[in-house]
């Protein structure tokens, strides 16, 4: 690996550490209401940085980005409009601007969360193991993201439930529809390893995991 790209590396990764502190810092001490509004700008730069990493261009990689973008936005608007796949619920105006109700950012969220997953477990000691396999655990990881994520999304109004609990059926359909984008992902993308994409999903789990705890 090149001086230049570990320097590239380094300098995303120390980004990412201090626009995820300091939203925790905004958030967490509520030192303005709009603070939140920023998470859609959060979102494109995290996922900017992350690509800026990514070690292979090609057809594959675009087709998996664009793929897992309609894909999870698609299903993202069949779920708010009909309440069959994850339960009945609305979004609110923390991720940005809706179309048919749903933002643009929740595709771009899809994307993000699956590339790091996926990218991560390509360090692990499942990288040589069968893309299925691979595909299942990192579902798994997903969906104890999930887990940690509702309740505190709920309570900065990213999305709302008509529901008093949390349905058991959004954790299913989240397992699922994350299985299937993951083996997209080993399709596709294959064995692309990236230390930003590790570095970005540490800190989602703590980001979130110390806004429950505030709670």
């Amino acid at each position: 690996m090149s001086k230049l790209y570990l320097q590239k590396e380094n300098r995303a990764i120390a980004i990412l550490i201090i626009v995820y502190t300091v939203g925790l810092v905004g958030i967490g001490a509520n030192i303005h209401e709009s603070f939140i509004l920023l998470t859609p700008l959060n979102l494109l730069l995290s996922l900017g940085l992350v690509l800026w990493n990514h070690p292979t261009w090609n057809r594959a990689t675009y087709t998996f980005l664009i793929g897992c973008f309609l894909a999870g936005y698609g299903i993202e608007v069949v779920g708010v409009q009909t309440g069959l796949i994850f339960g009945s619920y609305t979004y609110g105006p923390v991720l940005g601007y809706q179309i048919w109700e749903t933002p643009l950012m929740i595709g771009v969220n899809w994307v993000l969360l699956v590339y790091c997953i996926g990218a991560t477990l390509n360090h692990s000691l499942l990288k040589d193991k069968a893309i299925l396999l691979k595909a299942i655990v990192g579902a798994l990881i997903l969906l104890l993201l999930d887990i940690l994520i509702e309740p505190v999304a709920i309570r900065y109004n990213f999305w709302t439930w008509e529901a008093t609990e949390v349905p058991i059926q959004n954790y299913l359909a989240w397992y699922l529809i994350a299985l299937v984008l993951l083996l997209g992902f080993y399709h596709f993308v294959g064995r692309a390893k990236n230390k930003v994409a590790i570095c970005l999903l540490a800190l989602q789990f703590i980001f979130f995991g110390i806004l429950l705890f505030l709670r």
